[in-house]
């Protein structure tokens, strides 16, 4: 019996860690919108620039492929970035047909600037956690991540109700 007697309030924690992760997502996508507003760039614009920090160079078709943007919505993202000084993009010479982008080193700081205020916060957030939590912490974004990447691939190649894919066919990314 003492089985059951868990049971409610393990789903009233699930309901509520539910709740929390659905409105963490909704700020952050508020936060990110005022980040790119204060840069003057757009949430993708932002969303490839983060990428690129992290991966260091990509193709036109991986920064695509992480921005779920058609491959001419990102050709036209990375030219408008190129002409901002924010990247580089150069042929790749083992496929002439790849472009290889990158992020300015240079523009890395006011990038991160925006930022800052936020990162020291969320440094102290976790400075009163066990590494034994911020290792549940980790596993959790690591599980979700790959959750968001399967239901992207799901949602890009499952025709919807009318009939229409995501981001395939002529628009999928290459390279």
């Amino acid at each position: 019996m003492a089985v059951m007697s868990h049971e409610p309030a393990r789903a009233s924690a699930t309901v509520d860690l539910m709740r929390a992760g659905r409105e963490t997502s909704r700020l952050s996508m508020v936060f990110r919108y005022a980040i790119a507003e204060r840069l003057g760039l757009t949430v993708s614009d932002l969303e490839c620039l983060d990428y690129l920090a992290d991966v260091g160079s990509a193709t036109a078709g991986q920064v695509a492929e992480r921005t779920n943007l058609t491959t001419g919505a990102v050709t036209s993202m990375l030219r408008r970035l190129q002409q901002a000084g924010y990247v580089t993009a150069e042929r790749d010479p083992a496929d002439r047909r790849r472009v290889i982008v990158a992020l300015r080193p240079e523009r890395i700081a006011e990038l991160a600037r925006p930022y800052e205020r936020f990162a020291e916060r969320a440094e102290r957030l976790v400075e009163g956690y066990s590494v034994e939590e911020i290792s549940l912490l980790v596993r959790h974004y690591d599980r979700m991540q790959a959750m968001y990447l399967a239901e992207l691939d799901r949602l890009r190649s499952t025709p919807d109700e009318g009939g229409n894919r995501g981001n395939t066919g002529r628009n999928r990314p290459v390279g």
